[in-house]
């Protein structure tokens, strides 16, 4: 008879997590919640949850190694997924195996946001190397562009292939 082991327990808080300012298009912002690196854990994954302004978009990409599961929570807008539109708002979940290209538009009038899990992981690299640290006390930034070496950090993360717009 096998023992029965138990796994690790976290609880994040509504203000936890390490959150970054988005570049163009998307703006808004991220939170990188768990990941299974800090973890430990045996299957490997990144999670968090983006939140994109108003009249903006999260670019046109694929992952070619990563599965991900999108779940909206807030807003309304349109989800791309190889070219077909399909509205999104809350509840709505998406799968998108690996090689799907997809983006996601907010048209509605206040923030489109998403739970997102990524495995095996990595999201969350992306979005620190891009992303401007965000913390309860500083305020939103201008817009701002995203980095020059863009497709490099993308190259060494979790993409495979991006729209350039």
């Amino acid at each position: 008879m096998s023992e029965s082991v138990e796994g690790k327990a976290v609880v994040i808080g509504p203000d936890a997590g390490t959150s970054y300012w988005q570049p163009q298009p998307a703006s808004g912002y991220v939170r990188t919640l768990l990941n299974s690196k800090q973890l430990g854990a045996s299957t490997p994954f990144s999670s968090g949850t983006q939140t994109v302004d108003p009249g903006c978009w999260v670019r046109e990409h694929c992952h070619v190694d990563h599965e991900e599961i999108i779940f909206i929570f807030e807003g309304s807008g349109i989800a791309k997924v190889d070219g077909e539109e399909h509205p999104i708002a809350p509840g709505a979940c998406l799968f998108l195996g690996k090689n799907r290209k997809h983006s996601f538009h907010n048209t509605g009038p206040g923030p489109l946001s998403f739970f997102w899990t990524l495995m095996p992981g990595g999201l969350d690299d992306f979005f620190a190397s891009i992303g401007r640290v965000r913390t309860s006390d500083t305020p939103k930034p201008a817009p701002f562009e995203r980095p020059a070496n863009i497709a490099e950090i993308e190259a060494r993360t979790v993409f495979g292939w991006t729209q350039k717009v």
